[in-house]
């Protein structure tokens, strides 16, 4: 996150309350090996309605930092975990030199195995390439990852986890698609059409959330 190249997160979601989260689940995780800093963010707009949704809605994110070596640890029952890694493609967007406060996380899978890689390269080289191309006031780097653990039809295969610097990343957030918009025509036209979705797209997750804290191990 920030300025550095993360090859790893592994991400908690839970319903628990921040105090019960960050006494009893953050140091367990932090003691893991391989395991480099320890955030924990709220969820900006809960059951949001404008975009689809597959995943259980969740009030607090925890997001780990850490190298290859991790293995992630026992999950309590009222925690849903996921563990990705980088793709072999690089992040897009700009360091700004501020301290990442805001994030934007979207979680999609491909319509099949067969599909996974041209729903990669879609949105590698066609959406996230138009949102940093715009330069979303608010926006730093958008960084693409893939599902370390299980096999190729889990979900959701994808990880975009895009770094905001905003006070207000649902704002933020709110601003993307009208720039967009002015760069490439309006909904229904080509070019927005092609941007804004792909026939091997499932929306699994989208969401906004702000950092509560942090912790190193």
């Amino acid at each position: 996150m920030e300025d550095r190249v993360t090859p790893a997160l592994y991400l908690e979601m839970t319903e628990q309350s921040e105090h019960a989260y960050v006494t009893d689940r953050v140091p367990e995780v932090l003691a893991a090996s391989g395991v480099e800093r320890a955030t924990w963010w709220q969820n900006e707009l809960p059951n949001r309605s404008d975009l689809p949704r597959v995943l259980p809605e969740f009030n607090l994110l925890g997001v780990y930092e850490v190298d290859p070596s991790f293995q992630p640890p026992v999950t309590p029952d009222d925690i849903r975990s996921l563990h990705y890694r980088r793709t072999p493609r690089p992040g897009q967007g700009r360091l700004t030199g501020l301290p990442t406060i805001g994030i934007s996380l979207v979680l999609i899978s491909p319509r099949s195995v067969n599909d996974a890689q041209a729903l990669r390269d879609w949105a590698d080289l066609i959406h996230i390439r138009h949102i940093a191309e715009v330069s979303v006031p608010g926006y730093s780097m958008i960084t693409p990852y893939e599902l370390a653990t299980g096999s190729d039809d889990d979900d959701p295969r994808f990880l975009h986890f895009y770094e905001m610097d905003s006070q207000d990343p649902e704002a933020t957030f709110q601003t993307m698609t009208p720039l967009v918009t002015t760069l490439l025509g309006d909904p229904g036209t080509p070019a927005w059409d092609k941007w804004a979705n792909h026939p091997a797209l499932r929306i699994m997750y989208v969401n906004t959330f702000k950092r509560l804290g942090e912790q190193f191990p």
